[in-house]
């Protein structure tokens, strides 16, 4: 077997085998399938697609290129959430705790940022100590303790994708949906959870830029799931503007504990407390939204956090601390109206040019930079009212500004963001 014959087989649009899938995923992480030749496949995939065979097969053969995680040891349905990336994306910081704070285990390995989308890691890495890596008898021993653990994901765990994720961003493979469910299940399939909620988004901050994309790729994922025993849910949820107000990794951190106290935005607190609802369903641990709520904003999910925080050697006082930066700049309203329009994708760009996030891996962030909305898609607003915050170490250019204020979209005719698109899975609705 050739791996060229490989690639060409997929160039030509053909269905691949199981025996030439691992030949190729095997050949690759041992080094004798070199980057190029896996890139060419990549951009064959792009074109040309998979088979729902031939997805599944690509998907358990990355698994079984690393370790898997057995969760036996931990009590109850482990769940286990994943996001396929956004702006302002501070769900997993929120809705982790939420969950647990209901009894049922949360084990969620994360992952860091890359470009415009955020990392539920980086986030966690700005509070002074607190520890991402952790052995998998820590990581389980945790959960035992107090019910959750959120982690980077391991060294050892689907060794294909760290490899096969590094060369799909620098040759324009990354939004590719085969390519993307393999890598996001093989993940979750290997991390060990009973039941996994997806949260896809879709809009101009994110991979899927349609509703049909969008919803393909969550039946893929459920099935894929399904397949090896894994009772999955996926939601599409909307990521045309950012995820509540904040944009940067501290500053992120600081809304969820708001919300977690009961004082954040109304909008992004029952939108988490529907995701919340979905993934106890899934555990067949069914309460009410208003028994959620209270959950949310009077203290249960609040000190859950905090044992997390501590129990992965975060400092809590640290963790209630402003950020630090040099100049805090405010943006103003050219007009009176309604926000119409905050595109995610161009103000996480933003973000990401103040240090807030990374153009390659081996970048370093500002945990401290970003962006703060006072307004968002829907709020009334009269010119000159402040619509967000820009916390910078260095002094924002008028060209900087004027840019950003065109791209806060205000209009006479008022419009109603959306949140939760849609639910695929086995029980559609809850």
């Amino acid at each position: 077997m050739r791996t060229v014959d490989i690639i060409e087989k997929k160039r030509n649009g053909q269905a691949l085998t199981q025996a030439e899938i691992d030949f190729l995923l095997k050949g690759f992480v041992s080094g004798e399938v070199p980057d190029y030749q896996m890139a060419a496949f990549a951009m064959a995939t792009y074109f040309k697609g998979m088979t729902t065979q031939e997805i599944s097969d690509f998907t358990m053969t990355m698994v079984e290129t690393g370790e898997e995680f057995d969760l036996s040891a931990i009590s109850g349905i482990k769940l286990d959430k994943h996001s396929t990336g956004g702006v302002g994306d501070k769900v997993s910081l929120i809705l982790a705790p939420l969950v647990a704070s209901f009894g049922v285990p949360v084990a969620k390995m994360s992952g860091r940022g890359l470009g415009h989308t955020g990392g539920t890691i980086d986030k966690l890495e700005s509070i002074k100590g607190f520890q991402t890596e952790r052995t998998k008898e820590e990581f389980i021993e945790q959960v035992q303790d107090i019910g959750l653990a959120i982690i980077g994901q391991s060294e050892q765990l689907v060794k294909a994708d760290k490899l096969l994720y590094a060369l799909r961003d620098v040759t324009a493979t990354v939004d590719c949906l085969p390519l993307i469910a393999s890598s996001v299940m093989s993940k979750k399939i290997a991390s060990g959870a009973d039941r996994i909620l997806l949260d896809v988004t879709v809009g101009d901050g994110a991979f899927m830029r349609t509703d049909e994309e969008a919803e393909e790729l969550a039946r893929v994922m459920v099935n894929l799931g399904q397949a090896v025993g894994r009772k999955c849910q996926a939601v599409v949820t909307d990521m045309s503007q950012p995820i509540g107000q904040a944009i940067g990794n501290r500053l992120e951190v600081l809304e969820a504990l708001q919300i977690m106290q009961g004082n954040g935005r109304i909008d992004v607190t029952l939108f988490i407390c529907q995701l919340a609802k979905y993934m106890l369903s899934l555990a067949n641990t069914e309460v009410t939204l208003d028994q959620i709520l209270s959950y949310l904003t009077t203290g249960p999910a609040l000190a859950k956090f905090e044992a997390m925080v501590q129990a992965q050697g975060g400092d809590l006082t640290d963790l209630y601390r402003d950020v630090e930066v040099a100049e805090v700049t405010e943006v103003h309203a050219q007009a009176s109206g309604y926000v119409v329009g905050l595109p995610a994708l161009y103000f996480g760009h933003f973000a990401m040019t103040l240090g807030a996030g990374r153009a390659t891996k081996e970048d370093s962030l500002d945990h401290e930079v970003g962006l703060v909305f006072e307004k968002k898609v829907g709020d009334p607003v009269q010119e000159g009212d402040v619509v967000a915050r820009i916390y910078s170490q260095e002094k924002i250019s008028e060209n900087a500004l004027k840019d950003f204020q065109k791209n806060v979209i205000i209009d006479k005719e008022r419009v109603r963001p959306r949140e939760i698109v849609t639910v695929i899975g086995e029980e559609d609705s809850v």
